[in-house]
């Protein structure tokens, strides 16, 4: 599906865009998959810790003579091998994140908002200009748009008090359209843009 429709508050369609320039060709599963284990990475918080031989309390005497009791020669009771004994390679607090050339997270983007409009799960709405004063009028446009789930929500070019009276909406989320990624988009349902934010995204894409 190369074009998207462009719809009011009220869900009926006012024009159609071409979106074959950014959106040909079957997805690219690979990119996808490279771009989310990165993202996951980042979130993992790596605080496991653990004490070596080194850290563990206590140890410092020899527990028994070197001979002639039979047993097997020990220098400390903190030794691995011992109950209460420090842990051998046990992990340590670290950073999972790294990195991925700025191509493949871009393809990446290409590729998850391709997986969207083949799903029909990407809705573009028109600007919303007018100012709304309450969250059940932002929440009659989602039902007329026939949106459900969780939502990702790019409202770039609405009236401010759109960001307010959808703060507090169970399942949406609101982000801009710089701030977006691949695992932004793949983790909620239904992507809900504006056309303002939808041009914003051509061009991030296409720098």
């Amino acid at each position: 599906m190369s074009k998207v429709a462009v719809l009011d508050i009220k869900g009926k369609e006012k024009e159609q865009i071409d979106l074959s320039d950014i959106f040909e060709g079957r997805v690219n599963a690979d990119v996808v998959h490279q771009a989310v284990v990165m993202y996951q990475a980042s979130l993992r918080q790596g605080n496991a810790s653990t004490k070596e031989r080194a850290f563990v309390s206590g140890g410092g005497k020899k527990p028994f003579r070197q001979k002639g009791t039979g047993r097997a020669r020990a220098g400390s009771s903190r030794s691995p091998l011992w109950h209460k004994g420090g842990i051998v390679f046990g992990p340590h607090p670290r950073d999972f994140g790294y990195t991925l050339p700025k191509k493949i997270k871009k393809a990446a983007l290409v590729e998850s908002l391709k997986v969207k409009v083949n799903e029909n799960k990407f809705c573009c709405i028109d600007d919303l200009t007018d100012a709304l004063s309450k969250t059940k009028e932002f929440v009659e446009i989602l039902k007329n748009l026939k949106l459900s789930g969780r939502i990702l929500a790019i409202l770039d070019g609405c009236d401010e008090s759109i960001t307010r009276v959808s703060r507090n909406i169970p399942r949406l989320s609101l982000m801009r359209s710089q701030d977006i990624n691949a695992y932004d988009i793949l983790k909620n349902k239904n992507i809900l843009v504006t056309k303002t934010a939808l041009q914003n995204l051509r061009d991030r894409i296409k720098k």
